[in-house]
């Protein structure tokens, strides 16, 4: 089976990734995410599709890396979570409704990452942006609202 998208949340992931081949999958990670440690809760998901960026540093044969990067978080007690999508775009989170947490935490391989206010959506959601992900060949999902990932970026785009 031809693998669509690998993601990375535990420490052992880094070296040797999960694989994402059909939306049952995403299904499995978002469980695993809910019921796993509080400190593995947020997965980064790299679109196998995608094309791929070559750093140009003189001197330096680098590795070609990925032009995107999509993370999903999850609270397991809330039954919330979190998105984040860059590539050439920008940098777009979630975007979730007025009376949502401030500064959320998640934690991908025990490091944690604060959000911005008023990102996180139902469970639900989170699990229809992720399949959508997938099976868009890693397009940013339309099935949910977003905006900036940085505050001060909303004073540019106003």
């Amino acid at each position: 089976m031809k693998e669509i998208a690998e993601f990375r949340f535990r420490p052992d992931h880094m070296e040797s990734p999960g694989h994402l081949n059909s939306a049952d999958d995403v299904d499995v990670l978002i469980e695993e995410l809910l019921t796993g440690s509080t400190y593995e809760n947020l997965a980064q998901i790299i679109h196998l599709s995608r094309d791929g960026v070559k750093p140009r540093i003189p001197g330096y044969n680098l590795p070609e890396l990925p032009d995107h990067d999509f993370q999903v978080g999850v609270d397991r007690d809330l039954q919330v979570g979190v998105l984040l999508f860059i590539d050439g775009t920008g940098n777009f989170v979630s975007a979730g409704p007025p009376e949502s947490r401030n500064s959320p935490v998640y934690f991908i391989a025990g490091h944690r990452t604060e959000f911005r206010d008023q990102v996180e959506i139902p469970i639900d959601l989170v699990r229809e942006a992720v399949k959508e992900f997938l099976l868009s060949g890693g397009q940013r999902p339309t099935c949910i609202s977003w905006k900036n990932q940085y505050p001060e970026d909303d004073l540019n785009t106003a």
